[in-house]
């Protein structure tokens, strides 16, 4: 029973004012057990975080994946300036020459904007080269793990149209809230809806209006992935011909172990142009899956980067002055 909640809290949260109430109606058991599971996942930090996931470029932030080359001995004090700014939510050291890698965001109302702000990081860290590796087609981005055994290895991934939304001071506000871990317990937005005095019909309305938009992304839980027994995964980058690249990114997206799937730009030194993050449970279960893949997927050449230190995972904690105040402390470098 675990298992099945912990699939559902991942895939579709229900936005209600009892939530929990729901799972358990759709499980045949009663609410205080799903509760007492989902309470007794967090302690054990199973349960990384249960909010809404944003999408960070449709609220106006720019971002990208970025790789810096540190010396060995550099490492450590690197990652403390890297993980220092408040647009850096994934830092990670990754078996390749190219050793440090993080996604950085600026906020909208950036005075250094992201190619100057990678440029000081870069001079603070003493980084010997770095590449920037935005996103040029977005294929995939769910985080789903497949806790039950039962998920096919193949999926349909959704095109989804978006509406176009003017967010009001109540959204931003509602977006400011709904970014945050929830509670486990059987009303967890009413400390929102009783803040903001508005009523949960009002909350969920925005909701639904956010994620129609592609502002907000879904709302979900997300696991701890090597706490829920996910320990080997695998950033795999494709050398995939260029004008393929759309066709062979939609065909790499279909995989149920691959979350995140992207086409991003080459360089002189670095070929790589599809990134995919695969999941498994063990090395020989993810490096299985990645061969799989490469039997499919036309490319050129392929390489899996397994990342052998994790330095920061967090969420971007959006319309904040942490990013202001970063911008202060280092514009004259």
């Amino acid at each position: 029973m675990k298992q099945e909640i912990l699939s559902r809290i991942q895939k579709k949260f229900p936005l209600v004012a009892e939530p929990f109430k729901v799972i358990a109606e759709e499980l045949e058991i009663e609410e205080p057990e799903v509760l007492s599971i989902l309470q007794a996942q967090k302690k054990a930090n199973i349960i990384r975080q249960t909010s809404a996931i944003f999408d960070t470029k449709r609220l106006g932030y720019k971002s990208s994946l970025v790789a810096f080359k540190i010396a060995e001995d550099k490492i450590d004090k690197a990652v403390e300036i890297i993980n220092a700014h408040p647009g850096v939510s994934h830092n990670y050291e990754r078996n390749h020459e190219f050793n440090i890698w993080f996604t950085m965001a600026v906020a909208p109302d950036s005075t250094l904007g992201l190619d100057k702000t990678i440029e000081i990081l870069a001079k603070l860290t003493e980084a010997d080269e770095y590449i920037m590796l935005p996103t040029l087609k977005l294929f995939k981005i769910n985080v789903k793990l497949n806790t039950t055994g039962k998920d096919k290895k193949k999926e349909k991934v959704k095109k989804v149209v978006h509406s176009e939304i003017e967010l009001t001071p109540l959204h931003h506000q509602i977006i400011q809230k709904i970014q945050y871990d929830i509670e486990f317990v059987s009303e967890p937005f009413k400390q929102i809806v009783d803040d903001l005095d508005i009523s949960y019909e009002r909350l969920f309305e925005i909701l639904q209006e956010l994620q129609a938009s592609g502002i907000m992304r879904r709302f979900a839980s997300i696991l701890n992935h090597r706490k829920a027994g996910f320990n080997a995964n695998a950033m795999v980058v494709w050398d995939v011909d260029e004008v393929k690249g759309e066709e062979i990114g939609e065909q790499a997206a279909t995989f149920s172990a691959v979350s995140h799937c992207y086409l991003r730009p080459k360089y002189p030194n670095w070929q790589y142009n599809l990134f995919t993050m695969v999941h498994g449970k063990t090395t020989e279960e993810t490096n299985g899956i990645i061969k799989e893949m490469s039997e499919e997927i036309e490319s050129k050449s392929y390489m899996p980067l397994y990342s052998s230190r994790e330095f920061k995972k967090v969420r971007i904690e959006y319309f904040t002055p942490s990013f202001k105040i970063w911008e202060e402390k280092h514009k004259t470098k």
